[in-house]
Formats: C-alpha cells, structure tokens, sequence
C-alpha cells in the first residue's frame, strides 16, 4: 500500500512539474481511457467497452478539464477508478452489519449533503431529501471503528438472473423472468444515518452478504453470482475494493456511464441486472422533476427502438432482448448539465407509434428533450398505449461517467 501512495504521489507531481496544474496527472490515474487521438484532433475512436454505439469520443486536453460544464469527458463519482476499455468502475467498498450480526458489503455512490459528497467523492443530490416516505429509506448508525449498524433490510443474493426473450419477431415482453437478487420488504438502498448532527441520506446500495473469507476469493474476478451483485465484476474486502460493470446511456445528447443498482419491479431489476427492492415502490413517481416532495429523476427506456447490430439508431429493449446490446436508455438531468439529478430515475417508457415507424421518424433518442419534441407531435405512446408518462418503475442507477 505504501509503495502504491508513493507512485502516485509521484505521477502526481510530476504532472504539477510538467503542466502546472495536478490535475491532469490525477485524472489520468483515475481513468483508464484508452488510446488517445492525433494531437490536434478534437475526436478519436471510443474505448473498446462502447464501440458498438459510441464509435467516437472527445480527446484530451478538452474544455470540460478547464470548466466541468464544456465539452468533454468529467469524472462524476470521484471515489471510482473508471476503465473505460473495460467499461467497470472500481469503488471502495464499505463494510457493515445488521442488528443481529449478518455482514452488510456495501458503497456509497450518492448523498444530499454537498459537503460530504466533496469529502467522499460521490455525487451530490438534494432531492434524495424527499426519499423519507414509507419505506423507501432505511436507518444506520456509524459505529466508532466507521463500520454501518442497518436497523433492518437485507437481499438474497441466491437467486440465478434469468430472462427468456419472447418470440423472435416480439421478444418484449419476455416470456419468463427472474431477477438475480431480491431484498426483503425493509432493504432500500436509501439509509438514513440516525447518529449524524446533520440530516442525510447515502444512497448506499448492497453488493453482497457474504463472509470476508468467501469474498476474499472473487478478488481477481470469478464472481459468485449467488453471494454478490450481478454487476459485480471483482469484489475483495482486504482491499476494500469492488468493480462493478458499468452500462452505457445518454443524457442531454451525451454519452453517459452509470450503474443499475436497484429497481422496484422484478422485470425492471431483471433487464437492468439489479437487486428487486419492493420498498422503493413507496418513492413518488408522478410529480415534476423539480417538484417540491419529487425525489426522483426521468429516465427515457425505449421499447420499440430501432434494431440491428451495427444501425446506428440501433436502441431499446425489443433490441436488447434480440442480443445486439445494452438498451441505451436517455436519462435526464446529471451534474454539470441540471440542478435535479437524482440516482434515483422514474422510468418513462417509450414506444414509438406505427406511424412513426411508417414514415421513418424512428431514430436513436439521446435527450429527454427530444422525446418530449416527438410526444408533442404525436409520435410515442407508454406501454398501456396511453399518453407518454412515468408509469411507477424507478430504478436506482448512479451516474459515475460522462463520457463528452
């Protein structure tokens, strides 16, 4: 560990005696970014994890190192070790408890404290604020030695992910379907600590439930699906660190790198890879994004998108379900774009109208204004066939990675 701090404490340096500024040199630790582009090009090829549907990405230096907010790539998450060649973030991971002694693996990936999200590099979201209702957030208490004590809530991890795709003409909705983690009525990722001068909640999602000896041996990978999270990639509590897999999306016309955590359906929790967590059904789903008591964010899934593996408006679940890919799914408001980003996202699905689909406006949706723009002009539906709407999934999915 020592020799470690040392290199780094040196690439550091180095980088303030080479560009005046440590910034650079850290960044560079922190993400793996691949292959750069020529030297006086704006753009080069994407990292091998996104090629499929994002072929080019900004090269460095870009604006966004100089302001977070102009184009270009932006660390999010602090707290993550981000490879994008592999599409994983590495995170600290968390120890814990519950009251009657079972081990609680967990990370923290968001809070509503300004603050502390600076001190513990994790996202800053103020409308987690409104998570107090019902059951959607849970309590802590931080032990002496740091360690959390949850009041209650835990997740089987037993189960095996499982999703059969309906007919090759129709594979939504599927024909059967398990999700590969299950929490009971009181586990949510959202904590609230009991014991802190201060009111906050920690968007504090649950990777395993196993003893440290067993997960001492997925340190170098060959996760045990039914002890971890199925995004689990490694997970090594002696040295407090788990790699999970990241999924690709957009916001605002921008390439985005999150994870899928949580939903509060079990065919949401499945296509996501997720925990099933029936309590986030108490989470208000219908109200603005900036509402007072809306402690969720929008996020656009496509149902019906364009299908073909190498389309580039390939997108959606019909597309996903056939094997071509992740379903690129259109969040709304993140840091540095909106004030209302939460990591907690009411899902509007889409589905693109057969007149839509006849004069060939079907197209790749990567800003929740834009399938604003096409529901305006009559060209989407929900999956009821009603209006356009939030129809109460959420899913818990924090951004750690924007990619332009």
């Amino acid at each position: 560990m020592l020799s470690k701090a040392i290199t780094k404490k040196a690439a550091i340096l180095a980088g303030i005696l080479l560009t005046g500024t440590a910034t650079s040199a850290f960044a560079g630790e922190v993400v793996v970014r691949g292959k750069e582009g020529k030297p006086l090009d704006e753009v080069r090829r994407a990292p091998a994890s996104i090629y499929q549907d994002q072929r080019t990405i900004v090269a460095q230096p870009s604006p966004s190192e100089v302001k977070p907010e102009f184009l270009g790539p932006v660390l999010l998450m602090k707290s993550a070790h981000v490879d994008l060649e592999k599409g994983t973030a590495t995170l600290p991971l968390r120890k814990g408890k519950l009251k009657d002694g079972r081990p609680v693996w967990f990370i923290i990936t968001d809070t509503t404290d300004e603050n502390l999200a600076n001190l513990s590099g994790v996202n800053y979201s103020p409308k987690m604020a409104y998570g107090l209702t019902g059951a959607a957030t849970r309590h802590a208490t931080i032990e002496k030695d740091g360690t959390f004590t949850f009041n209650a809530g835990s997740v089987d991890f037993k189960p095996a992910l499982s999703i059969v795709p309906g007919p090759a003409n129709a594979p939504f909705p599927p024909k059967s379907f398990q999700p590969g983690a299950v929490g009971d009525a009181a586990y949510t990722p959202m904590v609230y600590i009991d014991n802190s001068a201060k009111s906050v909640i920690f968007n504090a999602p649950v990777v395993s439930m196993a003893s440290e000896a067993e997960l001492n041996t997925m340190c170098d990978g060959n996760a045990d699906y039914s002890k971890v999270h199925d995004k689990v990639v490694a997970i090594c509590p002696r040295d407090e660190t788990v790699t999970l897999k990241l999924t690709l999306g957009y916001t605002f016309d921008k390439p985005i790198q999150y994870l899928s955590t949580e939903a509060n359906d079990p065919l949401v929790a499945t296509l996501e890879n997720a925990i099933y967590a029936p309590a986030l059904k108490d989470l208000p789903f219908a109200l603005e994004d900036a509402s007072p008591g809306e402690s969720a964010e929008r996020i656009v899934v496509v149902v019906n998108g364009a299908t073909g593996k190498d389309n580039p408006h390939r997108q959606g679940l019909v597309s996903a379900l056939s094997g071509e890919g992740g379903p690129l799914n259109v969040l709304g408001g993140i840091p540095t774009i909106n004030l209302d980003y939460s990591p907690m996202w009411r899902i509007f699905p889409l589905v693109w109208t057969d007149e839509a689909i006849q004069k060939g406006y079907r197209y790749r949706i990567t800003s929740a204004l834009q399938a604003a723009e096409m529901d305006t002009r009559g060209f989407l539906k929900s999956l009821d066939g009603g209006p356009f709407r939030a129809v109460g999934f959420v899913v818990n999915c924090p951004v750690v990675y924007r990619i332009n």
